[in-house]
């Protein structure tokens, strides 16, 4: 954002944006593709998308659920 509103540049935002769309997409593809291998609950599943819109939610449950 301060690309577009301090050095008035709005196309960076629509090509940070799209980057960070594609990969958000491509995480809850991940998500979907580790759930099915891995047999994980559908409680599980929800945990880890529920985190992926919280800012640094990710981190939280990788140290909390997905390391040994």
């Amino acid at each position: 954002m301060p690309l577009k509103y301090i050095w008035e540049m709005p196309q960076m935002v629509q090509v940070v944006g799209m980057a960070h769309g594609i990969l958000f997409l491509g995480y809850i593809a991940l998500a979907f593709m580790v759930y099915n291998e891995l047999k994980w609950s559908l409680k599980t599943l929800a945990i880890v998308m529920i985190a992926s819109i919280i800012p640094f939610g990710t981190f939280y449950i990788e140290k909390k659920y997905l390391t040994a």
